[in-house]
């Protein structure tokens, strides 16, 4: 299946920093564009009817043998359901270890004087917010970072690298079932893999 942008019935531009949340019905297919290149697109996915079943790092990574996203992986749940799979993906690869910024750890990694800085956690509690869900910082589970670059070594331990990422870049998903997606674009201006640049994303939804 071709899917032309004009065709799709859903678009929007989500600037640095700021925050997304929307229902993708099953079988629609969603697409997250990385309009400049190397910006870090911090998403979760949840259960739209329940909530209380979300995207689970820990369950995608054992269900696929794997710690990168790609092509033809499934987001698996905290209950062992496929929740949407990627269909297309012009990148390669994605993360699902780096976590989330936030105060406490903009604090530690950079400086003290880093923790007032706008952070994707609480992008993550705002987007939540708009839905009205009794759902707390408890509740925010490891995020998928599309389109970041954490390589693991033969040892086992990770850097933040330098993004592999270029502008145009796109990864697609087909839903399994309705969830509620919440995206924070990454506002770091502390970590160099967008060059010190946070940019903007462009979302598309196709029935």
């Amino acid at each position: 299946m071709s899917f032309k942008i004009e065709n799709a019935i859903y678009k929007e531009t989500v600037m640095a920093g700021d925050y997304w949340s929307y229902v993708i019905k099953a079988g629609q297919t969603f697409r997250i564009v990385d309009s400049k290149g190397n910006q870090a697109a911090d998403t979760m996915f949840y259960v739209a009817n329940n909530p209380q079943e979300r995207y689970s790092a820990q369950d995608t990574i054992n269900h696929q043998k794997n710690v990168y996203l790609t092509k033809g992986s499934n987001l698996v749940s905290n209950l062992g359901n496929i929740l949407l799979t990627i269909t297309d993906d012009t990148c390669g690869r994605h993360d699902t270890l780096g976590g989330a910024c936030s105060a406490e750890s903009n604090s530690v990694r950079y400086d003290l004087d880093k923790i007032h800085m706008h952070n994707c956690r609480d992008s993550f509690m705002a987007a939540l917010r708009v839905h009205n869900l009794e759902l707390g910082k408890k509740d925010l589970n490891s995020n998928i970072n599309f389109f970041m670059n954490v390589p693991v070594s033969p040892d086992g331990k990770s850097t933040f690298s330098d993004g592999i990422s270029e502008a145009g870049k796109y990864v697609q998903l087909k839903a399994q079932v309705d969830v509620l997606c919440i995206i924070s674009n990454c506002p770091q201006l502390n970590n160099p893999c967008n060059a010190f640049n946070p940019t903007p994303i462009e979302l598309l939804i196709w029935n």
